[in-house]
């Protein structure tokens, strides 16, 4: 491969994926970097552009465009499709081609989450495991079917198949404004989807709602620290390669901090009330009837219930230093009420079509666990 590194960035009009693209274009180290961003839009991809980056018309399910594009990068860094397994066979396919080709590995960055190691509470209970990423053998015991999971052991057979160096980051529930050049082009989503949901419902039934009692406990992290997440394991590699694990050595957590579901629809009921959609910021808790009617189904709106405790260490070895505490995640919750009011009202109305999108995946994965 060339001295120059190509960097193929999927998922770049999304919420963490249009967050890593800002700090790759911001980043002095990076300005050598010649990036790539598929995407499917060409109105997306003339903002682009203008941004400096090269861009490609392309699809998740457009196989054979990713694995022409994986083969031509050093580092790919994929921030969309977590559960797109044809995608990422497609990628990997692409990247032994490049292996081949030049005798060096190239690089995957990829984007999971803490749903893999996350029991279905239905905030009844907080999980008694807690999760390290320093633990391979914990790591390896989690089992095949379970979220995301299916891709991420794709990943780390490619590393084991000695073609690719691969990394996993695992974000907990990310929350927080995404901004940036990217974000002010309008050219990516600037708000994530687990707790915008549960404000969606929230303002929509007038009072804060909560999955079950809200006990289980779940870990939490800033958009802002996810994507700097990306740009330290970035440099680690470029100036030490060989002090970075990768493979089964490869995972990466991404948590700040822990709260109860119960703690932040409190503090959703306090925006209502601010809002003044309630004088009552005490949450009730959601019937099914309201899961379907907000997620598309009992277990699609139970995720909002979900528990898992972890421990972010492996990150921090390299030099992860993140900004934000659980503090900050409370306090997120206002202007994020706020922004979706304005987006219903911009809107004409609720549209929880997102949300309901994940049902299906979500009803098929955790009903046969």
């Amino acid at each position: 491969m060339t001295s120059k590194w190509v960097v193929v960035l999927f998922g770049a009009t999304g919420y963490v994926g249009g967050s890593v693209l800002n700090r790759l274009l911001q980043d002095p180290a990076t300005k050598t970097w010649e990036i790539i961003t598929p995407v499917r839009s060409p109105e997306k991809a003339k903002l682009l552009e203008k941004l400096g980056v090269k861009t490609e018309i392309a699809s998740l399910s457009d196989h054979d465009k990713l694995e022409l594009l994986a083969s031509r990068a050093r580092v790919v860094i994929n921030a969309a499709g977590s559960d797109d397994l044809p995608a990422i066979n497609a990628i990997l396919k692409g990247m032994r081609k490049a292996h081949e080709r030049t005798g060096e590995l190239p690089i995957l960055i990829h984007t999971s989450g803490t749903g893999e190691i996350s029991e279905m509470a239905y905030g009844k209970y907080t999980a008694e495991t807690v999760w390290s990423d320093l633990d391979v053998g914990q790591l390896k015991s989690v089992e095949p079917t379970a979220f995301h999971r299916g891709v991420d052991l794709a990943v780390v057979h490619a590393d084991e198949g000695g073609y690719a160096r691969t990394h996993i980051i695992m974000p907990g529930v990310i929350y927080g404004i995404a901004t940036g050049p990217v974000f002010e082009a309008g050219i990516a989503k600037a708000i994530s989807k687990d707790v915008p949901g549960l404000i969606k419902a929230s303002l929509d039934r007038k009072r804060a709602g909560v999955v079950g009692p809200g006990k289980s406990v779940w870990g939490h992290v800033h958009i802002d620290d996810v994507a700097d997440m990306y740009l330290v394991l970035l440099d680690a590699i470029k100036s030490n390669p060989q002090s970075v694990g990768h493979g089964w050595e490869g995972f990466y957590f991404g948590v700040t901090g822990h709260n109860t579901w119960y703690e932040a629809s409190k503090a959703i009921g306090e925006a209502l009330v601010g809002l003044g959609f309630t004088d009552d910021a005490e949450p009730t808790t959601l019937t099914d009837e309201e899961l379907e009617k907000y997620w598309g189904s009992i277990t699609a709106g139970g995720y909002a219930g979900i528990t898992c405790v972890c421990r972010a260490e492996r990150a921090r070895t390299i030099g992860w230093k993140p900004k934000y505490t659980k503090g900050a995640l409370l306090a997120s919750l206002k202007p994020e009420a706020e922004m979706q009011w304005k987006l219903v009202q911009e809107k004409g109305g609720f549209d929880f079509s997102y949300e309901k999108s994940h049902a299906p995946m979500l009803d098929r994965i955790f009903k046969r666990r």
